[in-house]
């Protein structure tokens, strides 16, 4: 199959611009002037606050299972985020040492600065990556959600425009302990209860130098998907950073002749040039980005075209507006930004995300168990034929939030 056709298919594209995708692959992305042009537009759209929103508290809160961020202003608005578990555990000192108290006495307005001056505070840049980024999205989550109860809109419309109001999902197996058998039931299970039209199962043994989680799993379970759930779903395989290019790319082949719609993190991933390497080879588009920590590297593989498809994780990467600035250097390129998803209630943060960035895959992640969360909406969030809506109340659209925190305990 010619690439261009099946990235047209794989990613829900019209032809014309998976041929450019394509042409972006073989010849020279775009310039990097062009993508900091696009990563320096402002995000956050402040103007419609005429006055200051000064930051009185930042608590961490818990209650039964959960664990809350809450914001409060001096005018007495509230924000409330939901942390990655168990981040919390382990990071609870960065988020009250190095990240809550700067802070303090700030108008919420000049966010998108602050979080720029956060990473500068207290030399916070020695711990760029998940240990400094998670407690910082727990914060700018927050904050979103204040605001947005404050302008009355979604989180999404303070970030840009609404573009749509459901998406299609896909639900993911992060398995590897199963037989292929087994994992077939479990998939089926899956499937059977959401209605999705797609799913992700995982391949390989995780960060294991070429070793399988079983002899002969990968192989066997890559086919049996495809002969067992037919050719109406559609297949992602998430290799975790298991392989080295070479072995890579012989995985890639056969999740191509089963015509499956990407291949995610199939290298180690911070070998760039490995994974560029198999993203060359293969037709399958080649995910990446789950674990990724610096804007310039996105920008790297942006522009030289590292992986098909752009994956910063929301809390592992600080929140929506340094995401955000991701997809917009991949719609320079025509790559799209599918954000990867982790703890609960993250998939949230995935909707409002999808609900204002233009191109954001074929497909979103959808985990069994957290319908409990949708239920914390006015209208609920709800997963019907194989598409998931997106919440339309303010900030990110928790409808009782006094409710939902009677009883929290500070920690």
């Amino acid at each position: 199959m010619k690439r261009r056709n099946f990235l047209a298919g794989a990613a829900g594209l019209a032809p014309a611009h998976a041929a450019q995708r394509v042409a972006g692959k073989k010849a020279a992305g775009p310039s990097y002037e062009e993508l900091d042009r696009a990563a320096a537009a402002p995000v956050l759209k402040n103007s419609g606050f005429k006055s200051p929103v000064i930051i009185e508290s930042i608590r961490l809160l818990k209650k039964d299972r959960e664990y809350f961020v809450h914001v409060r202003s001096k005018d007495g608005a509230e924000g409330v985020s939901l942390t990655n578990p168990p981040r919390q555990d382990y990071l609870d000192k960065i988020l009250k040492q190095l990240v809550v108290p700067f802070f303090i006495g700030k108008d919420a307005r000049d966010l998108e600065n602050l979080l720029w001056e956060l990473y500068r505070w207290k030399s916070n840049y020695k711990l760029q990556g998940l240990a400094l980024w998670s407690p910082q999205a727990w914060v700018e989550f927050a904050i979103l959600d204040m605001l947005g109860r404050i302008a009355d809109k979604p989180m999404g419309a303070l970030l840009g425009d609404i573009v749509r109001r459901d998406v299609p999902i896909y639900v993911a197996s992060g398995r590897r302990d199963t037989t292929p058998d087994e994992e077939i039931a479990h998939l089926q299970k899956l499937v059977a209860q959401s209605g999705a039209k797609a799913v992700k199962f995982r391949v390989g043994g995780r960060m294991s130098r070429n070793a399988d989680a079983m002899p002969g799993r990968t192989e066997k379970l890559i086919y049996l998907v495809r002969k067992t759930l037919g050719d109406g779903i559609d297949m992602h395989a998430d290799a975790n950073s298991s392989y080295d290019p070479a072995h890579a790319i012989k995985v890639g082949r056969m999740l191509e002749e089963v015509k499956a719609v990407y291949f995610e993190e199939p290298c180690e991933f911070d070998d760039f040039a490995g994974t560029k390497a198999v993203a060359d080879r293969l037709t399958i588009p080649v995910a990446g980005g789950e674990q990724e920590y610096s804007h310039w590297r996105f920008r790297w593989a942006i522009a030289n075209r590292g992986v098909d498809i752009v994956q910063p994780d929301l809390h592992y990467y600080g929140g929506m507006i340094r995401s955000i600035r991701v997809a917009r250097m991949a719609a320079v390129a025509k790559m799209p930004t599918t954000v990867h998803v982790s703890g609960g209630f993250g998939f949230v943060y995935t909707l409002h995300f999808a609900s204002c960035v233009s191109d954001v895959g074929r497909y979103q992640e959808y985990k069994l168990g957290t319908e409990k969360y949708g239920r914390w909406f006015d209208p609920p969030i709800t997963v019907h034929d194989g598409r998931m809506s997106l919440p339309g109340g303010p900030g990110v659209g928790i409808k009782d939030l006094a409710g939902l925190l009677r009883g929290a305990q500070e920690v």
